[in-house]
């Protein structure tokens, strides 16, 4: 059993107030990258997790891990012996934990269905969970767990991902807002809420990793039509017209700025 735990992105993220509860109600426009973290599975007498690739030795407890916790809320026979490869980095602003517990729920759907009450488990283990579970273009309200699917005219968009190599949580971010409701998503086609919307985190996450303004400079200089921050940071991502323009893109930055991550990929 393997599934690819997708590269989330907030095309847009406006933040609206903050609430009673401590969290904040967002607007924000969910996009996936076919591209990110490998979660793999077979069937074992208990459940085991074991982590490889390039951030694995981030992840330090297993079972603290959100996959291990998304195991640990859904039928799944005696247990899972599961492989997570660790492509996407930690505290980046693509939902890489979330995304890997996306997965594993879709392999547990998969094999065994999954229960009726499956996005109020899944909101539990995070906010984003719910979107990365489905891994399709959507729009999320509330925290960013009520969800409605769109059609996307960006599908297939060749996107480009850049992290500085900074780990940035979410918690310092959000607290960092300024408190000023800008306004609601725009309407229209995914396109134009794109080109119309904006991070309301990227100042205050910008104030407290300097080097997102220059991952978000050097994405403007190249060609995209698109350039923005994801989710609290620092990854930033930037949309092309077509692959040729996001190679070059790559090319460019990777040859002035080896030091920093990036992935290529395209828009589901």
């Amino acid at each position: 059993m393997i599934a690819t735990a997708y590269a989330k992105i907030n095309l847009a993220l406006h933040v609206r107030r903050r609430r009673d509860d401590g969290y904040h109600e967002l607007e924000t426009l969910f996009a996936f990258v076919d591209a990110g973290d490998v979660v793999s599975a077979k069937p074992a007498a208990q459940d085991e997790l074991r982590t490889v690739g390039e951030f694995a030795s981030q992840l330090t407890d297993p079972f603290d891990n959100i996959v291990g916790k998304a195991l640990q809320c859904l039928p799944h026979g005696p247990g899972w012996a599961v492989t997570l490869e660790k492509n996407l980095p930690v505290a980046a602003g693509l939902g890489g934990g979330s995304a890997d517990a996306g997965a594993v729920f879709r392999l547990v759907e998969a094999q065994y269905g999954l229960p009726a009450d499956w996005p109020q488990r899944a909101a539990k283990l995070g906010a984003d969970v719910p979107a990365c579970v489905r891994s399709v273009t959507c729009i999320g309200r509330g925290t960013g767990t009520e969800l409605t699917e769109v059609a996307s005219d960006l599908t297939g968009t060749p996107v480009l991902l850049v992290n500085p190599r900074v780990p940035l949580s979410t918690g310092p971010v959000f607290a960092g807002w300024d408190g000023l409701d800008r306004g609601p998503l725009p309407q229209g086609p995914v396109s134009e809420i794109a080109r119309e919307g904006r991070n309301d985190l990227e100042p205050s996450a910008i104030a407290l990793c300097p080097p997102i303004a220059a991952v978000l400079a050097a994405l403007a200089q190249t060609d995209a039509f698109l350039t923005r921050m994801s989710g609290s940071g620092a990854t930033c991502f930037a949309l092309y017209a077509n692959s040729d323009e996001r190679d070059a893109a790559a090319a460019s930055i990777k040859a002035t700025r080896p030091e920093w991550w990036q992935l290529s990929g395209n828009l589901l």
